[in-house]
């Protein structure tokens, strides 16, 4: 151990405290139990530079278990990565740098927003496979441009989750042998000891996945231990790897620790001194952290800010020796250029369902967009989701950009979610709509964090057919646009598809999920770049219009077909095509007011999916043509007919509504 180990660690511990007690909230018993396994990690082995938190090759951490937030900004404070002592005292307070969990974008540093349990294991899995992918692109013989570890610190509660166990089937499976995750196990949640409902054998798990598996069984002080766990994990390169480190749970404050006192709640002021007095801290001094504290990190981060000198210096050499690669290797990390999505993009050849079109844009991207890197959850056939040109990503072949996700949808969103963090990569992920509650919440932390993730989602209506309500999604249109910060988008042919990809990968500040047709959708000559407003009128009349029909996706054909019934019987009617609300709603007032003239009030929106919602468009006026129900088990024809998705049924209910 090195002099300043001890008293290090324990000034993690009680600054972690007293931030605590200060906000009256928050979680002490992990910042107290991990300090050791943190310290050990900073102070050893993670390769950060905190004068350049996004260098490229640094080491990624993630703190999955996300309560013990305070652990992670004493870290950051103690090794000058722009946490400052007052943004200690701040901490869960408004417009705070230290917020009760690690957020994204709000801390400099955070390389995900956790808390969640379970996911931060997903979005580091995410993140060894981008260094990986990237790896096997862009190194050459003594010249590793990418070569760095992903570490993710994780507790009880997270191995518990079913993502973590998804992900780290498919790490196995990869052996990415730089991703380590470190295991805090305390054996206390919030209900108390894990025994009433974790007792298996976490390590004969991970074996049997394919990790590498050790064991730290006094993880509170011996920190030559966890030192050379870690060590050995970074010396196995065909596996991943889990450090089981057994910890107590508030340690050095005996009234609560090893107990579900302190996992969620602050351990107040005597407590507080009681700790301070077993650790050896002045009680009457608060926020302090010893000069020989601060001196050990900053020679650690010296050190680490060398290490980006030095490879700022290979990189240099790299680009004589690789002008092609070196050029690639920057323009990995730009945002695609909008110039790309010419005439030629748009251009298709007939009726044909979205989900075909999908993956005509996705191999026409495949030939423009050499980082676009994807797949889908077992459903790549149906998904249409496959680069024809593309090897796959496979612990054989990391230069693959074809990903076999396997049945985890939920994981595979917070893999996707860890690849973009990552850099370098565009990510795109599949499966049908109706799963997309697998994975909601993935999509959730993808708007969080204004990620613009691709989802492309299948089998959008009840046009699934034969295969019934099960799988025929009906809420989730709605579930989706109800979610902050994404763009749910139902294109209604194969140009409003392309748009899609377009506006995800030029314009989204967020995820974008794109709901797409099993069956054929005729394709329109007024469609294409003009669905990047959102919504637009596709079809129109003379004058101002006595009805306006509002569709999305399969339901803009029907639209159509009542439209021109209509007019050959003298009514003014205006189609409007909306395949994606948020993006409309983001446009400016004149222009909606353009599309959806207040004057008019006669509206009807038809869309197979529930009502909720429409209703900010139709008003008090109007009526939807929609299903607030389950779907049922028959071919799709039959379907849309007796739920009266039909140009005669639609054509009625404007009637009806125009009093003729």
């Amino acid at each position: 151990m090195k002099s300043t180990d001890n008293l290090s660690i324990n000034t993690i511990r009680v600054l972690s405290a007293e931030a605590i007690n200060k906000s009256n909230s928050g979680h002490p018993g992990i910042t107290m139990g991990a300090a050791p396994i943190a310290h050990t990690l900073f102070s050893r082995h993670y390769k950060m530079n905190p004068n350049d938190l996004t260098w490229d090759d640094r080491d990624r951490f993630v703190l999955s278990a996300g309560h013990g937030s305070m652990l992670l900004y004493t870290m950051m404070h103690i090794y000058g990565m722009g946490v400052s002592m007052e943004d200690i005292k701040n901490f869960r307070q408004w417009k705070s740098k230290t917020p009760g969990h690690p957020e994204y974008d709000v801390t400099p540093g955070v390389e995900t927003s956790t808390g969640p349990l379970g996911m931060g294991v997903a979005n580091a899995v995410g993140m060894a496979m981008a260094e990986a992918h990237l790896a096997a692109i862009f190194n050459k013989p003594g010249f590793p441009i990418v070569d760095h570890y992903t570490y993710v610190l994780t507790g009880d509660g997270c191995l518990m989750e079913g993502i973590s166990a998804e992900a780290s089937s498919l790490a196995g499976t990869l052996k990415l042998g730089k991703l380590i995750l470190l295991y805090d196990k305390n054996n206390i949640t919030i209900e108390g000891d894990t025994d009433t409902a974790f007792t298996e054998d976490v390590g004969k798990r991970y074996e049997a996945y394919g990790w590498h598996v050790q064991y730290v069984e006094d993880a509170n002080t011996n920190v030559d231990a966890i030192d050379a766990a870690i060590a050995a994990a970074k010396a196995v390169s065909d596996k991943p790897s889990i450090i089981i480190c057994r910890t107590t749970i508030g340690y050095g404050c005996a009234p609560v620790a090893g107990t579900a006192g302190c996992h969620g709640s602050p351990i107040g002021e005597a407590n507080l001194k009681i700790l301070k007095e077993t650790l050896g801290f002045d009680t009457e001094k608060s926020f302090y952290v010893p000069d020989e504290v601060y001196k050990a990190a900053k020679e650690q981060a010296d050190l680490n800010a060398k290490k980006e000198a030095e490879w700022k210096e290979m990189f240099k050499k790299y680009a004589v020796q690789y002008p092609e690669l070196a050029k690639l290797y920057e323009d990995y990390k730009k945002k695609p250029c909008e110039s790309m999505f010419d005439e030629e993009f748009y251009q298709f050849g007939g009726a044909m369902a979205t989900r075909e079109s999908s993956g005509k844009v996705l191999n026409k991207l495949a030939d423009k967009l050499p980082n676009l890197m994807g797949g889908s959850a077992d459903l790549a056939p149906s998904n249409k989701s496959v680069m024809d040109k593309r090897d796959y990503f496979s612990a054989d072949n990391y230069a693959g950009s074809n990903i076999h996700f396997g049945i985890r949808e939920f994981a595979m969103a917070g893999i996707a979610n860890g690849m973009y963090l990552h850099g370098g990569i565009l990510p795109y992920v599949a499966t049908f709509f109706v799963f997309s509650d697998y994975l909601k919440h993935g999509i959730r932390l993808s708007a969080l964090m204004k990620l613009p993730v691709i989802y492309v989602m299948t089998h959008d209506s009840i046009g699934v057919g034969e295969d019934g309500p099960t799988h025929e999604p009906i809420e989730q249109l709605a579930g989706i646009r109800s979610i902050p910060d994404s763009y749910m988008w139902r294109p209604a042919d194969s140009k409003e598809t392309a748009a899609a990809y377009e506006f995800a990968l030029t314009k989204a500040e967020g995820p974008v999920v794109m709901a797409l047709s099993r069956q054929k959708l005729p394709l329109y000559e007024e469609t294409g770049k003009a669905a990047l407003k959102g919504g637009y009128i596709m079809k129109d009349c003379k004058g101002t219009p006595e009805l306006i029909l509002i569709g999305t996706g399969s339901e803009v054909e029907l639209c159509v077909k009542a439209y021109e019934q209509l007019t050959n019987e003298g009514v003014a009617v205006r189609v409007v095509s909306m395949p994606c609300q948020e993006v409309f709603d983001a446009q400016s007032a004149e222009y909606k007011e353009s599309v959806l003239p207040s004057n008019v009030r006669k509206r009807i929106a038809v869309e197979a999916g529930c009502s909720f919602g429409w209703q900010k468009y139709t008003g008090l006026d109007g009526d939807t043509l929609c299903i607030d129900h389950f779907g049922a088990s028959a071919p799709a024809e039959i379907l849309f007919k007796e739920f009266g998705f039909t140009t005669e049924n639609l054509v009625k209910k404007a009637k009806e509504m125009l009093n003729l």
